[in-house]
């Protein structure tokens, strides 16, 4: 299928490692260039050197820490010209209201949400000038299926939802798409490293954390490529009609009852 991306410029956040990492992949794959945003600079460039390796497009790596205030404004005003933002850096520990504290839930929030939040506004107002763009904003099926024990995450994830309906509902009226796509469990190394850590909590060996697969829809997480590649089409030209809603990729986790 020709999903009519090449010479296209993308910019992707947290795309040092796991579904951001894939998700630049498989733009270059379909001929995008890249900008690729995260805090560490050894990993951006070694995503960057497999990608000219393996696609040939151009790659520009920008190592900051979106948390910070006035860093969405320096990006924006660094790389302007861009057709896709993919909004996907930052996860939210999990823990009761108890406890996350303060400080580490505002932390968390400052990156995921409020990081989600200044890139949209400052990307939005530079593509609304142009009446051309989308963006794609990789938030989590923990806003649909609502957790005490990942409470911060939840709620954080519910807000970006409606922030993606809210903006993309009315975005087309100056040629913009905005939506969102809600990954359930995915096989990252930061999914298998939780996972390990509650087995040795719960087992004392850490070995058996597949154990916990189980309980998956399908007996496992998704993968990286299923989700990167959702997130491509939705960008592309074959969803031009997409606008204002969230697709949810968790093997109909957030549909059903217990998991155990």
């Amino acid at each position: 299928m020709e999903l009519g991306l090449k010479g296209k410029w993308a910019l992707v956040t947290g795309a040092s490692k796991g579904i951001g990492a894939g998700v630049a992949r498989f733009f270059a794959a379909e001929g995008c260039h890249l900008h690729l945003v995260a805090r560490s600079a050894e990993d951006l460039a070694a995503v960057r050197e497999r990608i000219r390796g393996e696609h040939g497009v151009v790659v520009e790596i920008h190592p900051m820490n979106l948390a910070e205030r006035g860093h969405a404004k320096e990006l924006a005003a660094r790389c302007p010209d861009i057709d896709i933002l993919v909004n996907n850096a930052g996860s939210i520990p999990r823990g009761t209201l108890e406890e996350i504290d303060e400080d580490r839930w505002r932390e968390a929030w400052d990156l995921k949400v409020f990081g989600y939040i200044n890139m949209s506004r400052e990307y939005f107002r530079l593509m609304k000038a142009r009446r051309h763009g989308v963006i794609v904003n990789v938030i989590g099926n923990g806003g649909e299926r609502l957790d005490s024990g990942y409470i911060a995450g939840g709620t954080g994830n519910a807000a970006l939802m409606a922030f993606t309906r809210a903006l993309g509902g009315s975005s087309a009226d100056v040629g913009v798409r905005v939506l969102g796509l809600n990954p359930g469990p995915v096989q990252t190394e930061r999914l298998v490293g939780l996972m390990q850590k509650e087995a040795t909590t719960r087992y004392g060996d850490a070995s058996r954390w597949r154990e916990f697969e189980k309980r998956f829809p399908f007996g496992r997480a998704a993968t990286v490529e299923e989700i990167a590649s959702m997130v491509v089409v939705l960008a592309s030209g074959v969803s031009s009609y997409t606008s204002g809603t969230i697709v949810t990729i968790d093997g109909g986790m957030s549909h059903r009852g217990s998991l155990i």
